[in-house]
């Protein structure tokens, strides 16, 4: 039965109805692996089996009865620890959280489980979700099933480790800087960062906020592309609220076969240089297409300044993490933008200045913002698919060190950490949905993923095409010794 822990979500529930398999035996058999794999690996931080064996025992009672209760009928899966779950802890690493129980569920959770679905646990996540690593002092390191010593990547880190680990039928996780795409980069699975506010976010939060934060989205990772697709078709659509006027109508994608795509391929760049064999993955992606007979540009770009439109996220993303840190902090960020002359255009000072900013300093980026998305809308008029990489290289080694300190070897340089934000924030500055593929690992022995943005509420499309780069050999494939 081993081999079954790495199948896809949409084909485990393919098991269950067809009787195949029973969803407690299922639940057994990841328990089972959770219980001797995840001490090397702690992904599965957050443990509420007993519940989770009552449900599914509730769901093989409802097919014996012939009551299907949707896509995900008894399929087990976790979900990152920043959702909320009535009757488990969130904490999103911050120690001051330690015994925050949720008495809800998030909206996410409660779609989820509506379709069958039986959360057993909830993955682990760095301190305020704010890294490309999975640590904190509350429930220590993830690891990446690849490679013990390297991250399986942040903010959604516990999440891409389980499902590699196979530990795992599916994941939700979440997105502001690459959070769901960089850890599926990492550990070799499927992730979708979808349109800004497409699935609601209420309920992915600590403490008891209700508005939702600029950038951020909530979304799946899996070990398919079909697992991302179905995982949107249940979570996406308006809260309660918006319901009263709004319907969800995404379009539905016209392309039949890789050859019938506009492919715009954006492989590297001097603002943020990725490894030679991450941007070898994504002329590998492109040969694809070629071969198919798809029309491929590699000149391509949106009428507007890389450079701008990364100044513009980085400023926006600075202001939206800072509005979730502790009345303390924020007096010392004060402090420190006070003592930087107002023409310094450092790093670490435009940084600061932006954790702190008027809300005059936000609606000039905002606006500025505004004129991305227009930009990308007229670029997608003309191209179906953009595909770039997400993150500079492979998972690196573990990196603990303060943030400052950090650097990342590239081609021989030693680059700064944060300096790879550019990838992740193309889509995330404008909106945009952007699906992150497997191609398998590198010489090391460690995956590399590819990055496919699309329109905004082109997520279908995205997916996609997903789909069937995965069929043309772009697909999941178990860690060594899973």
């Amino acid at each position: 039965m081993t081999d079954i822990a790495f199948h896809s979500a949409v084909k485990l529930a393919r098991a269950i109805k067809k009787r195949e398999v029973s969803s407690v035996e299922l639940l057994e058999h990841y328990l089972k692996r959770v219980d001797a794999h995840d001490p090397g690996i702690n992904a599965i931080v957050v443990d509420d089996r007993e519940r989770a064996l009552v449900c599914a025992r509730e769901a093989d009672d409802a097919l014996a009865r012939g009551e299907d209760r949707g896509a995900l009928h008894g399929v087990p899966m976790t979900v990152k620890e920043s959702y909320d779950v009535a009757g488990l802890r969130t904490t999103w690493g911050i120690p001051e959280f330690h015994n925050n129980v949720a008495t809800t569920d998030a909206i996410v959770v409660q779609r989820l489980k509506n379709v069958g679905a039986v959360v057993f646990g909830k993955t682990n996540v760095p301190v305020r979700l704010s890294d490309f690593q999975s640590y904190n002092d509350i429930y220590g390191i993830t690891r990446n099933p690849w490679d013990r010593g390297r991250t399986p990547g942040g903010s959604s880190g516990g999440s891409a480790a389980a499902l590699a680990a196979g530990l795992t039928g599916l994941e939700a996780g979440s997105d502001i800087g690459g959070s769901i795409r960089n850890p599926a980069h990492y550990c070799g699975v499927f992730g979708h960062k979808p349109t800004w506010n497409l699935v609601p976010p209420h309920g992915h939060r600590v403490g008891d906020t209700l508005a939702g934060p600029d950038i951020a989205v909530v979304g799946p990772l899996g070990r398919s592309a079909a697992d991302l697709k179905i995982s949107l078709a249940v979570t996406a659509g308006p809260d309660e609220i918006h319901a009263r006027g709004y319907k969800l109508a995404l379009a539905k994608p016209t392309q039949k076969r890789l050859g019938d795509f506009r492919v715009a391929i954006w492989k590297d760049d001097a603002l943020a240089p990725v490894a030679r064999e991450v941007s070898a993955r994504v002329e590998a992606v492109a040969q694809t297409f070629r071969h198919a007979g798809a029309t491929v540009n590699e000149a391509a770009r949106p009428e507007l300044a890389a450079a701008h439109s990364h100044d513009v996220y980085r400023y926006l993303l600075q202001a939206t993490l800072a509005s979730r840190t502790p009345d303390a902090e924020f007096a010392a960020l004060q402090q420190a933008a006070a003592r930087f002359a107002p023409d310094d255009r450092r790093a670490g000072p435009q940084t600061v200045r932006a954790q702190v900013g008027t809300f005059r300093d936000w609606s000039t980026h905002n606006e500025a913002r505004q004129h991305l998305r227009w930009a990308w809308f007229h670029f997608f008029e003309q191209f179906d698919v953009l595909i770039t990489p997400i993150m500079a290289s492979a998972a690196f080694l573990h990196d603990h060190r303060p943030f400052g300190e950090r650097t990342v070897r590239i081609n021989g340089e030693e680059r700064p950490y944060f300096e790879q934000l550019f990838w992740a924030g193309l889509a995330s500055v404008a909106c945009l949905p952007a699906t992150v593929i497997p191609t398998g690992p590198n010489e090391a022995g460690l995956p590399i993923g590819v990055q496919i943005v699309g329109p905004e509420f082109g997520d279908l499309t995205t997916i996609h095409c997903a789909e069937l780069l995965e069929r043309a050999g772009f697909r999941f494939v178990p860690p060594p010794g899973g």
